[in-house]
């Protein structure tokens, strides 16, 4: 049978995995990529492993696209698109609290106010760094199921949480006295984008413009409001209401384009 060379499909081959972020990434990518005039379908071809396996594999041309928080060592290595693919939701965070200590931060309002307040992260976690550099007061635990316990048995005041995250965590350790902070937001630039190798510009260029169409025709917002992980954060979180507290990330990449406002996220805009 002729195929016509014009509707054979490219395959990408991507990461195996369906949990709420592989799943939302994946949609997107066929999202933008359904802008081009060329066919795409995903090929679930690769396990789940390490991030720096996964960059690895890459770089080796073993796989075509993969999607993380980026850094200055991810933009060195790869090609990035970007366009963060959260729109900047994931550099929120909520604090989690333990219940009946909601009075400790009620008269925050600043960053000043912020440090009155400890704060607990895991060690080696890049909000953690975030976090000690714009001077904030910051316990460090190795062990993230250790964070729970240590919040419930008042070994610092507060953890921050994406957005997304709390609810769902707090179910998971319904004995412990958890809470979510109901005033306050904090933020930072924390781009996610797709990223390829640096020797397929061509799939590059057909992502980032597909993105790009799907944010002018509104079909980037639909996906992004109606994603059931980021409905289910707006809706619990009361986002527009919370006083903003804005960090600065010390290790945000050069190129990041925090200036085009059509690519960002306004929680306020809601």
């Amino acid at each position: 049978m002729f195929i016509n060379p014009a509707q054979a499909q490219t395959k990408l081959r991507v990461v195996q995995g369906n949990n709420s972020i592989e799943t939302y990434a994946k949609g997107l990518l066929m999202l933008a990529l359904s802008k081009s005039s060329n066919k795409y379908a995903l090929d679930e071809a690769v396990p789940n492993t390490s991030e720096e396996r996964m960059v690895t594999m890459l770089m080796e041309n073993q796989l075509d696209v993969v999607w993380y928080a980026t850094t200055n060592d991810l933009e060195e290595r790869l090609q990035p698109i970007r366009i963060c693919i959260y729109r900047g939701l994931l550099g929120y965070r909520v604090l989690m609290i333990k219940k009946g200590t909601q009075n400790k931060f009620n008269g925050i309002k600043t960053l000043e106010d912020l440090k009155r307040v400890s704060l607990g992260q895991g060690r080696f976690w890049a909000d953690t760094n975030v976090l000690t550099a714009n001077n904030l007061n910051v316990v460090k635990v190795l062990k993230y199921e250790g964070l729970f316990y240590m919040l419930d048995g008042d070994r610092f005041d507060g953890y921050p949480r994406g957005v997304h995250e709390p609810w769902s965590e707090m179910q998971r350790y319904p004995k412990l006295a958890l809470d979510v902070e109901q005033n306050l937001l904090l933020s930072y630039t924390n781009p996610f984008y797709f990223f390829v190798s640096k020797s397929n510009t061509k799939l590059a260029n057909e992502i980032e413009q597909g993105l790009r169409t799907a944010i002018a025709d509104g079909s980037f917002d639909e996906y992004f409001f109606n994603d059931p992980t980021v409905k289910d954060a707006i809706e619990k979180s009361n986002l527009k209401t919370r006083t903003l507290i804005h960090l600065e990330n010390p290790t945000l990449p050069p190129k990041t384009p925090v200036d085009d406002k059509s690519l960002w996220f306004d929680p306020y805009s809601l």
